[in-house]
């Protein structure tokens, strides 16, 4: 498992009974998780006084009981800034899991700025944009698309906060499929591609769709904007029933022609009470060998 474990502003305190216990910057809250299948004795004297806690719903959703919380708040990831801020269905607005993949890819971004090169990522499914902004600090420009208008504002402004408001890049509200069909049309491409899909969602005409009927299709469409040369590909998932082996079995399905090599693993996060790591989903790579 590949586990986030450089974070400073960020701290994984404990987990019992389908709850998260955590730190970020300087305040803690609880949080449900359905992986937290266990019931340890939960020792840690936060648990008793967290600053916020996520109640869920019996009728689905749920709320936020605050205690002593600012409405948004900043974390920091080596020099990457990041705004917090308690929403809907649990969320904060960042993944602190998706660290350990920052880190691989700016790697190879780097590498490539080194040699003069400039990488055009596109980052699709790119949420509040944790992966832009990383991509971006390494000297990547960046191609973002989301269909949620206020996710992508929260993008630009956490892209700010990075020191980043003149970066190369570019947001895009809309559908990701139709943005990607657009872009094979247009003739544009891409070095690398980072892809983020929910479980579950809804195309531009209200029909539902699960990621691992999808996530397939999605791949294929992505190799159509792949340049002749390409870097990396990165699939991200929190589906349960789509392992990591069966994310590389696709990209090997799709990327035979680039050749590179693949990888697959769960990501996860240390639990500082236990020194367990807790399993926060799944991430598949290609890179150019």
């Amino acid at each position: 498992m590949n586990a986030a474990k450089n974070w400073k502003d960020y701290e994984l305190l404990d987990t019992s009974d389908g709850m998260r216990l955590e730190r970020w910057g300087t305040y803690t809250l609880i949080r449900p998780d359905p992986q937290v299948i266990w019931k340890n004795q939960k020792k840690h004297p936060k648990w008793n006084n967290a600053d916020a806690v996520y109640h869920r719903s019996t009728g689905g959703g749920g709320s936020w009981q605050i205690r002593h919380l600012p409405e948004e708040w900043t974390v920091s990831y080596h020099d990457l800034t990041f705004k917090i801020k308690p929403m809907g269905f649990k969320h904060t607005g960042l993944f602190p899991e998706q660290a350990v993949n920052w880190d691989w890819f700016s790697d190879l971004i780097r590498k490539e700025k080194e040699q003069g090169k400039t990488v055009r990522v596109l980052n699709l499914f790119a949420y509040t944009g944790g992966a832009t902004v990383a991509a971006a600090k390494a000297g990547a420009s960046v191609v973002h698309v989301d269909a949620a208008k206020g996710m992508v504002a929260q993008a630009k402004e956490n892209a700010a906060l990075s020191g980043l408001s003149d970066a190369p890049i570019r947001y895009i509200v809309d559908d990701c499929k139709k943005f990607m069909e657009r872009e094979i049309r247009r003739g544009n491409k891409y070095d690398a591609i980072i892809m983020d899909p929910p479980s579950y969602g809804r195309g531009p005409n209200g029909e539902v769709w699960k990621l691992e009927d999808s996530v397939g299709e999605f791949v294929e469409l992505g190799t159509k904007v792949l340049s002749d040369n390409p870097l990396f590909v990165l699939i991200n998932s929190y589906t349960t029933g789509l392992s990591p082996s069966a994310m590389a079995y696709i990209l090997h399905l799709n990327m035979q022609k680039w050749g590179g090599v693949i990888s697959a693993d769960e990501i996860g996060i240390p639990v500082t009470q236990t020194g367990a790591v807790l399993p926060c989903g799944s991430s598949a790579y290609w890179k150019r060998t």
